[in-house]
């Protein structure tokens, strides 16, 4: 199958951009078929709807939940591109609803959602509490798991835009983890298996994003959602859905997310998950901090009559106006040996910098500035005249 030939014809037009929640999907959750069973299954802590849907009759059931973190939203997107799919006449939808269960949470964080913020209205983060289960949110996504009793677990995120595919200059677009389940962070049989499904679906990513799918730090914490209930014994995958070029609303990362959840349920009923392939798995590149949003080089500044040279590095700010999100650049790094790459880079070709302060570039500035007074930049990026 070629996803990306299907892709338009199913992707959820409705959901678009980074700010994505309860009011903008429960329409849609509204206008499913009868066949996918929606319910509210619980509330946030400011009493905000909590859906669950459940689509399938088939005997391996994979429990999905996504927006654990209220600001990551890419994959909540992806699972409505899975709903229009499953929802359409094709003959492999059907397969798939014959061969699985599929219990999906796409916001477990609604007011977190609704705020634009990772942890939940205690600002708590869902992420650290798989142990205290101190948050209602948590508490309900353990209950969802010990009664469903699911196969398999994907654990749906969004990472920052810093990260790339190992040491390439390449974003890590989509990356994933099969969590561990001890501090030694072994592998048993359960692990393996989420190891074998990772190692398909980056086979089929490498056919369109090459080199940027990465794979995510091991580290073991019983805190984490993935690490506990890989240690109670289902295979977990992490799935974290990343920046590719010039995606800041992450309409494109969507679609490959959407490639991996969908190539995943094709794989999974019909394949050999005891040959693990670890030596696959491991030969994708771990994700590696490389990036900045932008980098700026050769750029110089005075002091008194001192001219220094420098380079420095602007990173987008997430802030939620008006029921959109706005990126608002500012600069957090300074430094003349910057090695880092960005994702939008300029050469500044040995211009004095200035700005409406001090005309000085300061760690914590907004990056609105000038290069010989006539070149100039707002919001961190060239304005063209």
């Amino acid at each position: 199958m070629n996803y990306l030939d299907i892709y338009p014809e199913i992707k959820e037009t409705a959901l678009y951009g980074r700010y994505i929640n309860n009011q903008h999907i429960e329409p849609l959750l509204n206008s499913l078929p009868p066949n996918f069973k929606v319910s509210v299954i619980g509330k946030s802590v400011k009493q905000k709807p909590i859906h669950a849907v459940e689509i399938g009759m088939g005997k391996i059931k994979i429990l999905m939940w996504s927006q654990m973190h209220g600001n990551e939203s890419t994959t909540t997107k992806a699972v409505f591109d899975l709903f229009s799919f499953l929802k359409s006449n094709k003959e492999d939808a059907k397969q798939i609803t014959e061969a699985y269960t599929l219990y999906i949470i796409p916001i477990l964080n609604p007011d977190g959602a609704e705020a634009y913020t990772r942890a939940n209205a205690n600002d708590v983060d869902l992420n650290r509490d798989s142990l205290a289960l101190t948050q209602p949110e948590s508490q309900l996504l353990r209950k969802t798991f010990e009664a469903f009793r699911p196969d398999f677990c994907y654990n749906l995120h969004d990472q920052r835009t810093i990260f790339a595919a190992g040491d390439t200059k390449n974003p890590a677009t989509v990356s994933f983890l099969a969590p561990a389940y001890n501090e030694k962070r072994e592998y048993n049989a359960n692990r393996l298996k989420a190891v074998r499904v990772i190692v398909a679906m980056n086979e089929v990513l490498q056919r369109y994003i090459p080199n940027q799918v990465g794979r995510f730090d091991d580290s073991f914490n019983i805190n984490c959602i993935g690490d506990m209930f890989q240690s109670l014994g289902v295979p977990t995958i992490l799935f974290e859905a990343g920046h590719y070029q010039e995606d800041y609303q992450r309409e494109e990362t969507r679609k490959f997310v959407f490639v991996a959840l969908l190539s995943s349920l094709f794989f999974i009923d019909k394949n050999d998950l005891t040959d693990a392939k670890i030596h696959d798995y491991l030969t994708i590149p771990q994700n590696n901090i490389k990036f900045f949003d932008i980098v700026y080089r050769n750029v110089n500044y005075f002091v008194d009559s001192l001219k220094i040279n420098t380079n420095f590095a602007a990173q987008y700010k997430e802030v939620l106006k008006n029921n959109t999100i706005e990126f608002e650049s500012f600069i957090v790094e300074i430094n003349e040996k910057l090695n880092a790459v960005g994702h939008l880079a300029y050469d500044g070709e040995g211009g004095i910098y200035t700005d409406d302060s001090n005309n000085i570039p300061e760690i914590g500035k907004k990056a609105d500035f000038y290069l010989n007074n006539n070149i100039i930049f707002t919001n961190g990026v060239r304005k063209l005249t």
